[in-house]
């Protein structure tokens, strides 16, 4: 059985949710399909929570008329018989009085992600009764009943694949199986969800759990790029990328696919491809465990760096240096992306702002700290182990004429990373593409 997730832009109109329905049923094989919320929904959803919170029901009930005005219209298009729009439209109409209960009793305490997981709950709903009248046996799932979180607010792999397998076996036979993205129960058994990643993450972690065949990643771009498209001309999809190098490039700016959520199925060793929902016939990006040697894949950027450097000639020889400076950033929960070290001082990079002021004059007991915002990382990403002589040449070549404040190679066998100004982050991808894949 494979999986397939569609994104929220996937299933952004009606016209979208029909072409999902299609690519869903063309093989003809037993399919899992993991479906997020209609794009800009879940956003309505925050904007409703915000009201209740600033106890504004007027401003709510406002929202939430607008949304399922929105909703009925698109029960007009998407159904063909009145028997499927009814019975739609029963299911919507009770779907927005539950939103419009939090706003009848605003000193009764609402939970903001039960609001906003509605918005899977219905478009889920809504496909599984589109399939349904077009004669497809779909079986419509709630990830509520099977998909948890730990106490750590970590998935509880087990506990899903114990429950999911216990669920199909009881529902055998069908052609289709429809559950939510995102949304999941936490250990105490309230409405949450994954966040990170959030529907790819659920369509990983179910993968895992059913051993499927493949994991298919539906959105609005042929697979992940050798460049960024938006910045270099005559991109090109990489044909098959490692975990390791497919994890590196999300996490260095990629954003086509989270780095967390494809763990489950990386220790799995199930395949994840990324397909383009608007050019479905693209070959796409295939994700899996096999190290192609010798080659330079792709290259990512991410924006927004902050680059500190501690500067102490008491550094030397000094003994708990490093450790006291780390303990600083995990005190305010921040990670750090780059280090680079000397004997009197040691550079970091960050890309969360939110508590710079308080690690700054923290660090200042044990240096002089100097700040550089507006910052960029620039990742080469592929096989780059060290014996594979002349790779680090090509990517610092390409940099040649480009001011670099950090280099970090060594600390992976899969990435170079270099720190620029943002304003030199255009010319270092395009110099880049051009000596790496031209």
């Amino acid at each position: 059985m494979k999986v397939m997730k569609f994104g929220g832009t996937s299933v952004g109109t009606t016209d979208r949710m029909k072409h999902v329905a299609s690519l869903i049923t063309r093989s003809g094989e037993p399919t899992f399909v993991v479906l997020s919320a209609m794009s800009g929904t879940t956003n309505t959803l925050v904007e409703i929570s915000d009201y209740l919170y600033k106890k504004n029901p007027d401003g709510a009930n406002e929202v939430i008329n607008q949304l399922e005005k929105k909703y009925m219209q698109h029960v007009n298009d998407l159904y063909n018989t009145e028997e499927w729009r009814e019975k739609t439209r029963q299911f919507l109409e009770e779907e927005f009085d539950y939103l419009r209960s939090f706003t009848k009793d605003l000193f009764t305490s609402f939970e903001e992600k039960s609001i906003v997981a509605q918005g899977e709950i219905i478009s889920t709903n809504m496909m599984a009764n589109y399939m349904a009248e077009t004669g497809v046996d779909a079986l419509l799932l709630s990830a509520l009943d099977f998909m948890r979180t730990d106490k750590n607010a970590e998935p509880d792999p087990q506990y899903i694949k114990d429950k999911l397998n216990a669920i199909l076996s009881e529902n055998e036979g069908h052609q289709v199986y429809i559950t939510q993205g995102f949304i999941c129960r936490n250990a105490y058994g309230e409405v949450d969800n994954l966040q990170r990643g959030g529907s790819d993450y659920t369509a990983s972690l179910i993968g895992a759990a059913i051993d499927a065949e493949e994991i298919q990643i539906w959105t609005d771009i042929d697979g992940m790029h050798n460049n960024d498209p938006r910045v270099v001309e005559d991109t090109q999809a990489v044909h098959q990328l490692n975990f390791e190098e497919a994890a590196e490039l999300a996490y260095f700016g990629a954003k086509i696919l989270h780095p967390t959520c494809i763990q489950p199925a990386k220790y799995a060793g199930i395949p994840v491809r990324l397909l383009n929902t608007m050019q479905p016939d693209a070959e796409g990006t295939i994700v899996d465990n096999v190290i192609m040697r010798g080659q330079i894949k792709a290259v990512a950027a991410k924006d927004n760096i902050i680059a500190i450097k501690i500067k102490s000639s008491r550094m030397l020889l000094a003994t708990g240096f490093l450790r006291k400076v780390f303990e600083i950033f995990e005190s305010y929960q921040t990670p750090i992306d780059m280090i680079c070290t000397s004997e009197v001082g040691v550079s970091v990079t960050i890309d969360n702002d939110a508590h710079l002021t308080h690690i700054v004059n923290e660090l200042k007991k044990y240096g002089t700290v100097t700040v550089d915002t507006h910052m960029c990382i620039i990742c080469v990403v592929g096989d780059l182990d060290w014996s594979n002589l002349g790779f680090e040449t090509l990517a610092t070549d390409a940099m040649k004429d480009i001011p670099v404040r950090m280099i970090s190679y060594g600390g992976s066998n899969y990435n170079i990373s270099f720190l620029v100004k943002e304003q030199d982050k255009k010319r270092a991808l395009q110099n880049l593409s051009a000596k790496l894949f031209q």
